[in-house]
């Protein structure tokens, strides 16, 4: 049963939009907001190390498989729920080659998708005309898929 719901989050809530589309199909839509897809490649490239050290159990290399087990990228095989991805091109915690590949990976599957980009803003989208952009995109987005 699929019901007129979606989800909308970003940063952890991000790479959560990926694991619940590898995890579960219920949702009409989802979207995702600087989501993290690959946990190895996303520890190097990013400039805050605590907190995948911390919830992981350490560094890549010393915990590989625990890095491995809950990586996105390893659950794209399940994945079916359309996905608007959203990123900011100035993102240091969540670099862009994570939006970038959750949307490819989407494409690859033909799961309806789109790609957002900020290239002038970080981790959030802070521009008043950013601002105005991701809402009206977001807004588009769920009407398409949430209609009675």
């Amino acid at each position: 049963l699929k019901l007129l719901i979606s989800l909308i989050f970003y940063s952890f809530g991000g790479y959560m939009i990926n694991w619940i589309n590898g995890h579960d199909d219920r949702f009409k839509c989802l979207v995702n907001h600087d989501g993290r897809f690959n946990n190895i490649s996303s520890y190097y490239a990013t400039d805050e190390q605590f907190f995948p050290e911390y919830d992981l159990g350490g560094v890549p290399y010393d915990s590989q498989s625990v890095h491995d087990k809950f990586s996105n990228h390893n659950f794209v095989q399940n994945w079916k729920t359309p996905c608007l991805v959203i990123h900011g091109g100035k993102d240091y915690r969540v670099v862009e080659t994570e939006g970038l590949s959750t949307y490819c990976a989407l494409q690859r599957k033909g799961i309806e998708s789109q790609f957002l980009y900020f290239p002038n803003e970080n981790h959030l989208c802070l521009r008043p005309k950013n601002s105005i952009v991701w809402h009206k995109t977001v807004l588009d987005w769920l009407s398409k898929f949430l209609k009675d």
